[in-house]
C-alpha cells in the first residue's frame, strides 16, 4: 500500500500540519506515547481509527507539559479506549518519527493488564476502535502500527525509526 493512502487531505490534513507547526514552534522536541494493548485471552490488539487522519493506529498521543510518559499513556488510553491500567505498562521501544517532524519521538508500551469498563463509542476524535486478531488486522492498518506489532509479537528487529 502506498504512503499516499495514509496522508490526510483537505481541511483535516491542513489542521494536522498546523498543529505540528505549532508544536515545532512551541516545543524544542515533541514526545508521544503509543500502546500495544494486548488481550492475551483472544491474542488480539486494540486499534483506533481517528477522524482526522486515515488508517488504523495504536492508541496514544502527545506527552503534555508536566506529564510523565506513563501519565500521558494512562490519560490517552482512558480517552481513546476507556481503559484503566491495572499494572505498570512495559516500555518496549523508542522511535524517531521523522515523518511527523524532525523533532518527534514516540515511546511504545506493551499493556496487558487493563480493564475496559465500556467499549469506546465514536466521537469527534475517534471514528472507530476495537480489538483485532494479530493475523486479521484491518487492511488500512498503518505501516508503523504493523511494524510495532511485528516487533512486539513476531520477534522482528526493533527499528529506531517509526
Amino acid at each position: 500500500m502506498s504512503k499516499a493512502a495514509f496522508r490526510q487531505g483537505g481541511w483535516p490534513g491542513i489542521r494536522a500540519r498546523l498543529f505540528h507547526g505549532y508544536f515545532l514552534l512551541s516545543r524544542p522536541m515533541t514526545l508521544g506515547v503509543r500502546a500495544v494493548v494486548h488481550d492475551r485471552n483472544g491474542h488480539k490488539v486494540f486499534l483506533i481509527r481517528h477522524t482526522y487522519v486515515p488508517g488504523w493506529h495504536l492508541p496514544g498521543g502527545g506527552v503534555e507539559k508536566n506529564e510523565t510518559v506513563v501519565q500521558a499513556l494512562t490519560r490517552e488510553l482512558s480517552e481513546e479506549g476507556n481503559f484503566q491500567l491495572l499494572a505498570p505498562p512495559l516500555l518496549r521501544s523508542l522511535h524517531f518519527n521523522r515523518h511527523a517532524s524532525p523533532r518527534d519521538h514516540v515511546a511504545v508500551f506493551l499493556v496487558e493488564d487493563f480493564r475496559q469498563h465500556l467499549a469506546k463509542a465514536p466521537d469527534r476524535e475517534i471514528a472507530d476502535s476495537g480489538f483485532f486478531a494479530l493475523d486479521e488486522l484491518p487492511e488500512m492498518t498503518t505501516p508503523g502500527t504493523r511494524r510495532r506489532i511485528a516487533e512486539t509479537f513476531e520477534g522482528a528487529p526493533v527499528s529506531e525509526y517509526w
